[in-house]
C-alpha cells in the first residue's frame, strides 16, 4: 500500500532538504538582526507610522519582542506567503506534469486507479513538509538561545504544528489545478497566483466592512503573532483547514476520475 507516495517522498528528499536549509538560513539571519533592533531602534513609533492594513496584514502588533519579531519576518513571510505559495506551486505540477510528458497514460495502464493517483501523489508532499517543520522549529530555537532572546519550545512546537492544516490547504490548492490542468506550467501559475491572490484580498478586506469575505482566505486561519505573543491556539480555524483540504482533494480525486488525459 501507499508504493506511489513513498515514491513520491523519495524522489522529493533532496528538494526537502535544500528547502529546509533555505528556511533554517532565514531563521539564523533573523535571529541574528534582533539584537540590533531591541537595543537601537524605536519599534513602536515605527509601527504607528504603518498603514493599519500593513500591522495587521503581517501581524506587526508586539513587533519589539522576539516572538513578534519572528512571527512577523519568518512566519508571516516566509512561512505564510512563501512557502505557501511555494507548495501551490509544487504540487500543481504533480498530475498536470505527467499527463503532459504523457507519463500518466503509462501508469494509468498498470492495475491502479484515478483516485489512488491522486491521493497518493498529493500524500508523497506530506513528508517534506513536516520534515521543514522539524528543522526550522529546532533551528530557530537553538539560533533565539544563542543570542540572548529565547523562545519557549512550546510555542515553537505549537505554531509549526498550526502551519501543518495551513500548508496541507496551499498544496491542495495547487493539486486542484493539476487535476484540472493539462500542462504542469499552466496549473503552476494558476496555483501560485490563487494563493498570493488570496494573501492580497484577505489583506486588503480585512480592515473593511466586507472583512468578511477574506474567510475565502487559507490565512484567515493562521495567525503566527496570536500564536507566539498571545499564546492563543485557534484550533476550529486549524479544524477549517483541514475540512477545506479534504474538500480540494476529494474534487481533485472526482474532477480526475472523469476527465480525459
Amino acid at each position: 500500500m501507499l508504493e506511489l507516495a513513498r515514491y513520491g517522498a523519495r524522489k522529493r528528499v533532496r528538494g526537502a532538504l535544500a528547502l529546509s536549509v533555505g528556511m533554517s538560513a532565514f531563521s539564523v539571519l533573523y535571529a541574528a538582526f534582533y539584537p540590533s533592533i531591541a537595543s537601537g531602534f524605536d519599534v513602536s513609533e515605527y509601527v504607528d507610522a504603518l498603514p493599519p492594513v500593513f500591522v495587521e496584514a503581517f501581524g506587526l502588533r508586539a513587533f519589539g519582542t522576539i516572538e513578534g519579531f519572528l512571527a512577523t519576518e519568518l512566519y508571516h513571510f516566509a512561512w505564510v506567503i512563501l512557502l505557501g505559495v511555494y507548495l501551490a506551486y509544487a504540487a500543481a505540477g504533480l498530475l498536470a506534469g505527467d499527463v503532459e510528458s504523457e507519463r500518466m497514460d503509462i501508469l494509468l495502464s498498470l492495475p491502479v486507479s484515478r483516485g489512488r493517483v491522486v491521493a497518493e501523489n498529493y500524500l508523497a508532499l506530506v513528508p517534506g513538509i513536516l520534515l521543514v517543520n522539524a528543522v526550522v522549529a529546532a533551528v530557530t530555537w537553538l539560533a533565539t538561545h544563542a543570542i540572548g532572546y529565547p523562545v519557549a519550545a512550546t510555542d515553537l512546537l505549537a505554531v509549526h504544528l498550526l502551519s501543518l492544516p495551513y500548508l496541507l490547504c496551499c498544496a491542495a490548492v495547487g493539486l486542484a489545478f493539476s487535476a484540472a490542468a493539462s500542462r504542469a506550467s499552466v496549473a503552476q501559475r494558476g496555483a501560485m497566483a490563487t494563493v498570493f491572490g488570496l494573501f492580497l484580498f484577505e489583506t486588503v478586506v480585512t480592515t473593511t466592512d466586507y472583512a468578511w469575505l477574506g474567510a475565502l482566505a487559507p490565512m484567515r486561519y493562521f495567525d503566527p503573532t496570536a500564536i507566539l505573543v498571545e499564546n492563543t491556539y485557534d484550533l476550529p480555524a486549524a479544524a477549517i483547514l483541514l475540512a477545506a483540504t479534504l474538500v480540494l482533494v476529494a474534487a481533485s480525486v472526482l474532477y480526475f476520475r472523469r476527465r480525459d488525459v
